[in-house]
């Protein structure tokens, strides 16, 4: 008589093959989650930039932060500096989940009405997808 169940060799053998989806699919996972992230500071610092030229449609100079209110990033911290009549730099700061982020921070800067985008202090700029 058979008894029922798995034995001790098909168990491991199912432990291995999860294991080893396991080691593949968590960085896999990871990386799509940072990506997702990345994608909302892109979006933040678009959103301050749409701010920024309404402010100036109307004023001799770009608006701060108290003009202009701020768009929430929950993985980045956004800030304007060098505000001037004719620019300003919009810089996109990883924080909390994101400050080990490999693109590191994302920067853009407008003077007399041309746009750069840029990254800063990042280890590995390949797949950023900016700019």
């Amino acid at each position: 008589m058979r008894s029922k169940g798995f034995t001790l060799i098909e168990l491991l053998v199912t432990l291995v093959i999860v294991g080893i989806l396991a080691i593949i699919a968590i960085p896999s996972f990871t990386e799509q989650v940072a990506k997702s992230r990345r994608s909302e500071a892109m979006r933040g610092l678009g959103d301050l930039q749409l701010r920024q030229e309404r402010w100036r449609a109307s004023n001799t100079s770009y608006g701060t932060y108290a003009n202009l209110g701020s768009p929430t990033v929950p993985n980045y911290t956004l800030t304007i500096t060098g505000i001037s009549a004719t620019g300003y730099t919009l810089t996109a700061t990883r924080a909390n989940a994101q400050s080990s982020d490999r693109c590191g921070n994302y920067v853009l800067t407008v003077a007399a009405g041309v746009a750069t985008k840029s990254l800063s202090d990042g280890s590995n700029a390949s797949n950023c997808n900016w700019p």
